[in-house]
């Protein structure tokens, strides 16, 4: 999708309050499914993944095809939303992540509003929340996404890299920020078993995350023998097709509904 440029140095004006509102500034809808993200030694549901969905469960591209330079920040700001809605109306006991786009965003201090007020009147609650951002989308200030990152975590919102290790951002953000969690590019994860270089490049992941305080998702996790080798290397926070595929406006309410299929 085309970019809309920023700087940290100049920000654009913040536009005005009708901007952050939900759907209705919005001339399309859309809904969610939802992912679970297992924790292996808790035995337990961490969080579930927001994706986007059309209203009646079309795939996320029939949404996305919609969004361009005049309603990124309107879309943005409606699907933190939605995402914390359904998952309200879902009983959600796990962590909800959602996926923002950073450079949606003009003040992260004013845009957040909006997702502070839905939480406050859905009743769910703040520290329940991961903001993560795909790390595959070009970031041309890493300073500015740090920022964003800064900002979240001030108010109590957990924060998460997406795709890590096939993006723009990668070792040098990790530097200037620490998010709470990493999610592993699948690239990396797909029968990692077979794959040595793979298998060190996440076992060093591992070990640097784990000094750094920070969690590692591993996403994209189809086989036990995947899921084998990631237990083995450290990582215990998976996702995958293995443990079941998103589901429309619906989530995992116990690991027991899923965990025999693993």
């Amino acid at each position: 999708m085309p970019l809309i440029p920023i700087n940290a140095d100049s920000e654009p004006a913040v536009p005005p309050c009708g901007d952050c509102r939900n759907g209705e500034a919005l001339d399309f809808t859309f809904s969610y499914a939802f992912q679970p993200i297992i924790d292996l030694r808790a035995g337990s549901i961490f969080a579930h993944e927001a994706l986007v969905r059309g209203p009646a469960g079309e795939g996320a591209l029939s949404v996305l095809a919609r969004v361009n330079d005049a309603n990124r920040y309107r879309f943005d700001q409606a699907c933190r939303v939605k995402a914390i809605e359904v998952a309200a109306r879902l009983g959600m006991r796990s962590k909800l992540s959602i996926n923002f786009l950073p450079n949606a965003i003009y003040r992260p201090e004013v845009c957040i509003r909006t997702t502070l007020q839905a939480a406050r009147q859905f009743g769910f609650p703040v520290e329940q929340i991961i903001f993560e951002t795909v790390e595959s989308e070009r970031i041309d200030d890493g300073n500015w996404l740090a920022k964003v990152f800064s900002a979240y975590q001030r108010i109590g919102f957990m924060t998460a890299i997406d795709d890590f290790g096939a993006g723009y951002a990668g070792l040098n953000l990790l530097a200037a920020f620490q998010p709470d969690i990493v999610k592993l590019d699948m690239a990396l994860v797909r029968g990692i078993e077979q794959k040595k270089a793979a298998r060190v490049i996440v076992a060093g992941v591992a070990r640097m995350c784990d000094q750094l305080g920070i969690r590692v998702i591993a996403e994209g996790v189809e086989t036990r023998e995947e899921l084998a080798c990631l237990q083995d290397i450290g990582v215990h926070l998976v996702q995958g097709y293995l443990f079941g595929k998103p589901q429309f406006e619906q989530c995992v309410a116990d690991i027991s509904q899923i965990w025999p299929q693993a």
